[in-house]
């Protein structure tokens, strides 16, 4: 392996680890609606697991609001159950044609626990990022003692 593929291939897994950390931060549960917040969640569809942003049109029209509207009208209870046995903590409100889920504000207790989590992710990006440089230096070092590169 040369210098190059090394910075390369560092500089990939590194590009990856940023990605990931801000999809982590984009699927965290604040005060504010965010459409990201439940793109992810998988729903049984037929057997399949099926991310929900593939089954229908996800909105966010207010601060404090998601709406669901899904392209197949009996995917509905399906994709409610999904939401409900997600981590999120949240309820989804059934009206036969859209689902909307209501964010309540935030309690300075669940502040002081988004605080440690944000935290917590940061970190672990960083631990990540870390890691991949060192593994890099290492192996460039190693080129080196082994008179393959200067």
């Amino acid at each position: 392996m040369t210098i190059k593929e090394i910075i390369t291939d560092t500089e990939s897994k590194m590009k990856k680890t940023v990605e990931s950390t801000q999809r982590e931060f984009s699927a965290i549960r604040t005060g504010r609606a965010s459409t990201a917040l439940v793109e992810g969640i998988r729903v049984d569809y037929y057997g399949v697991a099926t991310p929900l942003k593939q089954l229908a049109s996800i909105l966010a029209p207010d601060a404090r609001l998601i709406t669901i509207q899904p392209w197949d009208k009996t995917a509905l209870g399906d994709i409610e159950k999904a939401i409900l046995k997600s981590e999120l903590g949240i309820n989804p409100a059934n009206d036969g044609k859209l689902i909307r889920i209501s964010l309540p504000p935030l309690t300075t207790e669940r502040r002081v626990e988004l605080d440690k989590i944000l935290k917590k992710i940061a970190e672990d990006g960083r631990i990540s990022i870390r890691t991949a440089r060192h593994a890099a230096i290492e192996h460039a070092k190693k080129l080196e003692k082994d008179k393959q590169a200067t």
